[in-house]
């Protein structure tokens, strides 16, 4: 492109004799500091459009011409309805509102220019309007400044951001109006050098503005008037095309037959063509390098985001003049935006591209040098840009398959597991794009064949491959549904899998590993589920969408293609693979997908049939769990009393287990003959047996052949003998659970009678018996089966099962004594709190896998959940919870998160109970330490310091509302100091109390009292200490010191009071008379005299103590201002003394004495007080700081000083636009050299 012309920045109307601009001044220069009067160069002369034509000296209007424009009758210069509300209306048709405006432009341009530039103020949300008179007399610089004053950014919003369908719409149609203006106006008007000049010209100028509204709308307008105006150089280039042609044409005929007029013509036409396209080509470059160079690294994301928008539409558009390095590196540059929006923009930019294949050769540099880049975009923190990311390269890959390398493609392959389906969706049909969408020729010939032969073999074959190469055989179902969209002939070629799986190999074919029909058969299994069920798997989506009518159909279609497929196809493939547990297992699922009912309208019994011997071979044959128990399921999906076939599969049903339970009962009295050793071959056999009825007493009723008597009779043996194998024992539970259950079952959903009712309650205590002596046994595998059994029927027979209307069920309610709640308690505490090695080395002494420790962890951390649930539901006493308590901070990584959630249950149900447990697991590790360490144990060392911060922890669970916790907190103190002074000192009163230590763990909770209850709690402290105790300033007594100060000091400013009061203070000076700052909360003086009539404190507490000489109470210095506080001054006088009540009489050298060490107290506790409040505000940023309740205040917030573009989220150093000096038009002209530096908007955190 050539240089810029040089455009006119003012809007001064042009003179009776003058054709060009009078005035040079930049329009960017908004301060208008450094303003330089033009030096009078006279533009080129431009062609008089129609508009031009008998214009007069003052503007152009006719004496007594019309004085209306659009339509609308004008007033003093100003319309009643301007352009702006004509196009925010919206009612009428974009060409006839441009049409209009032209009309009035040939009439009087100066005024329809007015118009036009009052539009585009106006469409920025300023109120402000641009008169006749400003536009005639005032620079640039000036308007703008006029408009920026009488901009009113109080709400922020402006039309282009405003909600709502009416301003949605007017954006569009904004960007409609421009468009359509410069299609109306290509052919004279844009030529004339006064429209377009002063267009650009406003939009430079307002383009540069600090005002976010103006710039916004600004840069908008001026993208879109550029690409209207590539549209513009685009057709004339076109045109100039052909008039060439036919000029080449016409000269190269026969003198005798040329036309030398035409060629005139041809060649003035072609000069004309030439003139405008150099003008569009000014226009595009004082465009370009006046906005889109300054905006495209603007401080706003929306900004950024329509220059890379708008100039991947030119490259587009016209690829010619803008698809080359010198463009596309913006692009490029810009693909490391911070915003993902920007970011997004790029990728859509370059896909539009990319999509061409004709272009490709001019991408070539651009896609090497940011090819690295792309790829990475894979894994951006958006979802919406990592998505536009897999969509170009798969635009890549199909321009050119050798650009992407295999690394960079494998980066891609991976994300089809991805959690996120629209990301996985994509890289799906990238991976399908590589590897399967290409044919061999030779393959035409073989389209009609199917089944083993068909073309989609070998594509079945290579998923198969990468499933196996992946490495994540568990998640066939999300590499399926990843490529569902694209695949979804592939994916649903059954006869084909079929066919692989059950003939033989063509001559020359390799056949299929037994791991790969494993996976074959896997990836079959997802398939058909995906087509019966018509949902992501799970993890993939929000929930089952409705389906539309289409969908439905497909679904129908495709299980009644599944079933008439599989039901025949079924037994043969049951019949081959019967004795491979895993292919089984996954083959016995595909009936719970069947439409039943084709069976019979298929006429397929005999296939039925075959199914069912099937199925009963398998259970013969096999004693894997998951076998026995697809098998199960697929009985119950079959016997479905809808369908004809229900009576057939029944019987089956029947027989199977008739003959189980008869070989059940047989083999066990057998197996428990008194006075005979049973061997392994009968523990095997009973073992086999109670297995498959224990799978089939899952999913189906067994009631009828009464389980309980034989089970129970096994089990009682065991408890008896001590000797009977584990397996047997685990089955034998969980089918007498399952039993139990049925029986419940059976009672709640029909009307059962009294003796029913008296029967299951009498099997379930039994049962509930057998399994507590089972938590004894020295089995691991056995208690943990005992104890999740004894859990879960505690839970299910609880009061909780006369919810719902179900009062009849009362007598069935159970509750454990204390005895069972101690069994159960002790189970956790040894099996559950223990290290990760010990549990390793427990396992045959092996140690595992890191796969193994998961899986081990996820068991332990199943089993306390389910003891929390009995102390949540209140099944179990709650002062149980206090042994799961203690450990929140030691094994905080492994159950932080159960612990904290039955905190919280708790706290729910009952506040004052839940305190008492949590200071009675603090006592329990304070004895704990104490046995183990003795009464002089070091208050330094780990084992204390880790007391105190597990009280830390538990104070922050309370969190920030002190009313509703009152109660609670101040039980939790009164039962905190009844256990500080239980145990008094056999030395004497002169020795601290045994448990005296534990005050200062106490004080960690001080600060969550209010103040009324803080005065209260030391009264009752009071109650247990002697005059002795007071005067006591050893280090062994420091604990109680430090509660008694943590109830003083803080009496008016806990430590989160002092902190509030010092974000409230602000810099204003305090009156001396000014009462400190207290808590967020404020308490009513009401409230705060009633300390006597406090929850736990009686008439007689209240009594001070006679004998005691009072502490000074602390005020702090914290809420004062600083410059109170002399050097000169002591500390008695910051800490005044309160009035001393009735006291014993003392000799002036005692009081003297006491005065002296009451300001050294004063004096110690300041200093105190000052380094426990840093501490305290040091460790709010500690690691596990979560568990406090988020402060909700937003401090940071004030209308005053609000800046326009805070809300953006940017990260930019400032938020206003501080651009340099702008240059004069002159300048712009040339092309300076760019030194942006890519680096200044990457952010490497996606």
């Amino acid at each position: 492109m050539i240089a810029a012309p040089e455009i006119p920045t003012d809007f001064t109307l042009l003179q009776e004799s003058e054709t060009h601009f009078s005035s040079d001044t930049d329009f960017e220069d908004i301060e208008g500091k450094n303003q330089k009067q033009g030096k009078g160069k006279t533009c080129k002369k431009g062609k008089k459009g129609p508009a031009e034509k008998g214009k007069s000296g003052n503007g152009g209007g006719k004496p007594g011409g019309p004085n209306r424009m659009n339509g609308h009758h004008q007033q003093n210069g100003v319309e009643n309805m301007m352009l702006f509300e004509v196009v925010k209306m919206g009612k009428s048709a974009m060409q006839s509102v441009v049409d209009d405006w032209i009309e009035s432009y040939k009439h009087d341009r100066d005024i329809a220019l007015l118009d036009l530039i009052n539009f585009f103020i106006q469409c920025s949300g300023c109120k402000g309007v641009v008169t006749a008179e400003m536009f005639r007399h005032m620079q640039n610089s000036e308007i703008i400044r006029k408009m920026t004053e009488e901009f009113d950014e109080d709400s922020g919003d402006y039309p282009l951001t405003m909600a709502g369908p009416q301003w949605k719409k007017f954006k569009s149609s904004f960007c409609e109006f421009i468009g359509v203006l410069v299609r109306q106006c290509q052919y004279s008007i844009i030529y004339d050098e006064y429209m377009m000049d002063t267009v650009i010209s406003l939009l430079t100028g307002l383009s540069d503005s600090q005002v976010r509204a103006f710039r916004h709308t600004s840069t908008l307008a001026a993208m879109k008037l550029m690409t209207a105006l590539v549209n513009v150089a685009l057709n004339l280039s076109i045109n100039m095309d052909n008039t060439q042609r036919q000029y080449e044409a016409e000269r190269n005929k026969i003198i005798g037959k040329r036309a030398n007029d035409r060629l005139e013509l041809l060649l003035q036409k072609r000069k004309e063509l030439q003139e405008n396209q150099d003008e569009i080509e000014n226009m595009m470059n004082a465009i370009f390098k006046g906005v889109f160079v300054h905006r495209y690294r603007d401080a706003i994301a929306e900004i950024r985001a329509i220059c890379i928008e708008e100039i991947g539409i030119w490259m587009k558009m016209y690829s010619d003049a803008f698809l080359n390095d010198s463009y596309l590196k913006y692009v490029g540059w810009t693909m490391h935006d911070k915003q993902g929006e920007v970011r997004l923009k790029c990728l859509t930019a370059l896909q539009g591209l990319y999509y061409n294949k004709e272009l490709n050769s001019k991408l070539e540099l651009f896609t090497s040098r940011f090819k690295d880049r792309i790829v990475s975009m894979t894994l951006d923190k958006e979802y919406d840009v990592a998505v536009q990311a897999i969509k170009l390269l798969t635009l890549v890959l199909q321009s050119s398959e050798e650009v992407l390398t295999a690394e960079d493609c494998e980066n891609v392959y991976h994300l089809v597991y991805s959690a996120h389906r629209p990301v996985a969706v994509a890289a799906g049909e990238f991976l399908y794009k590589k590897l399967f969408s290409r044919r061999d020729p030779e393959d035409d010939g073989i389209l009609k064949r199917r089944g083993r032969q068909s073309p989609n073999a070998n594509l079945v074959k290579t998923l198969v491959f990468f499933f196996l190469e992946s490495e994540l055989h568990e998640h066939a179902a999300y590499l399926v549904d990843s490529m569902w969209d694209c695949a979804t002939d592939l994916l649903k070629d059954w006869e084909c899998m079929n066919s692989l799986l059950l003939e033989e190999p063509l001559n020359g074919e390799e056949p299929l590993t037994d791991r790969q029909e494993s996976a074959l058969i896997e990836i079959m299994l997802c398939t058909i589920r995906q087509a019966a069920e018509c949902h992501p798997p799970v993890g993939r989506g929000t929930g089952k969408r409705v389906l539309t009518a289409k969908e439905k159909k497909t679904q129908l279609d495709d299980r009644t293609k599944i079933t008439e497929l599989f039901a025949v196809a079924l037994p043969q493939l049951l019949a081959k693979y019967s004795v491979d547990a895993e292919k089984v297992t996954n083959l016995l699922q595909l009936p719970q997908y069947f439409d039943l009912e084709i069976y019979t309208t298929g006429r397929l019994e005999k296939h039925l049939d075959a199914l069912l011997r099937q199925i009963r071979d398998i259970v013969e044959k096999h004693t894997d769990i998951d076998v026995l128990e697809a098998c199960s399921k697929t009985y119950h999906a079959l016997c479905n009393e809808e369908f004809t076939i229900f009576n057939r599969v029944d019987i089956a049903r029947s027989q199977l287990i008739d003959e189980l339970a008869d070989k059940f009962n047989r083999l066990l009295e057998d197996f428990l003959q008194e006075g005979e050793e049973p061997d392994e071959d009968d523990a095997y056999q009973v073992l086999s047996t109670l297995k498959r009825i224990t799978a089939f007493h899952n999913a189906h009723d067994l009631s009828r052949w009464d389980l309980f008597g034989c089970n129970y009779k096994l089990l009682k043996t065991g408890i008896e003998n001590g000797d009977m194998p584990e397996q047997i024992v685990i089955h034998a539970l969980q089918c007498t659970h399952y039993v139990i259950l049925w029986q419940l079952a059976k009672v709640t959903e029909s009307s059962s009678t009294k003796e029913d009712l008296l029967r299951l309650k009498k099997q379930m205590r039994v049962f509930c018996q057998i399994c507590q002596h089972y938590l004894t046994n020295v089995n691991t595998a056995v208690k943990e089966q005992a104890f999740t059994i004894l859990c879960d029927v505690l839970m299910i027979f609880s009061h909780q099962i006369m919810t719902g209307g179900r009062d009849m069920l009362e007598p069935l309610v159970y509750t454990p004594d204390s005895s069972l709640q101690s069994e159960l308690l002790s189970f956790i505490l040894d099996h559950v709190f223990i290290d990760q090695d010990d549990d390793n080395n427990s396992a045959d002494g092996q140690q595992d896998d890191e796969a193994s420790k998961i899986e081990a962890l996820h068991k332990r951390r199943n089993l306390l959940a389910a003891f929390c649930k009995l102390i949540v539901y209140t099944v179990v006493e709650m002062n149980t919870a206090a042994d799961i308590f203690k450990q929140y901070m030691k094994y905080y990584n492994d159950y932080g998160d159960i612990i904290k959630e039955t905190m919280s249950k708790t706290r729910q149900i009952d506040k004052i109970q839940c305190a008492k447990t949590l200071i009675l697991s603090l006592q329990q590790l304070f004895n704990e330490m104490i046995q183990e360490n003795g009464y002089n144990f070091d208050r330094s060392s780990p084992t204390f310091s880790g007391i105190k911060e597990l009280a830390r922890r538990f104070a922050l669970t309370f969190g920030l509302d002190q009313l509703k916790t009152r109660e609670a907190i101040a039980m939790l103190h009164k039962d905190g100091i009844e256990f500080a002074f239980k145990e008094p000192n056999p030395q004497g009163e002169s020795h601290p109390p045994l448990n005296l230590a534990f005050l200062d763990i106490l004080s960690e909770f001080s600060s969550k009292l209010l103040r009324q209850d803080k005065r209260t709690v030391y009264v009752y402290l009071e109650k247990f200490m002697t005059f002795q105790m007071s005067l006591r300033r050893e280090d062994v007594w420091l604990p109680l010191m430090s509660y008694r100060n943590s109830l003083l000091a803080g009496g008016d400013d806990d430590t989160m009071s002092v902190i509030s009061g010092i974000s409230s203070r602000g810099s204003t000076v305090r009156n001396k008379k000014t009462k400190p700052a207290t808590g967020k909360r404020k308490v009513p003086e009401a409230e705060e005299s009633s300390s006597s009539d406090s929850m736990w404190l009686n008439r007689e507490q209240t009594m001070h103590t006679p004998v005691m000489i009072q502490t000074p109470q602390l005020t702090s210095t914290i809420m004062r201002e600083p410059k109170r506080l002399r050097p000169e001054e002591n500390y008695m006088g910051v800490y005044p003394m309160q009035p001393e009540h009735h006291q014993a009489p003392l000799d002036y050298k005692q009081q003297e004495e006491a005065a002296r060490q009451q300001q050294e107290r004063a004096a110690m506790n300041y200093v105190k007080l000052r380094t426990n409040l840093q501490h305290a505000i040091r460790r709010g940023t500690s690691l596990m700081e979560d568990d406090e309740e988020p402060i909700v205040e937003d401090v940071m917030m004030s209308s005053e000083g609000r800046i326009e573009d805070l809300n953006e989220g940017m990260d930019f150093d400032t938020m206003d636009i501080d651009l340099p000096p702008s240059k004069n038009r002159r300048e712009r002209t040339e092309l300076k050299p760019d030194f942006f530096d890519p680096a200044s908007i990457m952010d490497e955190s996606f």
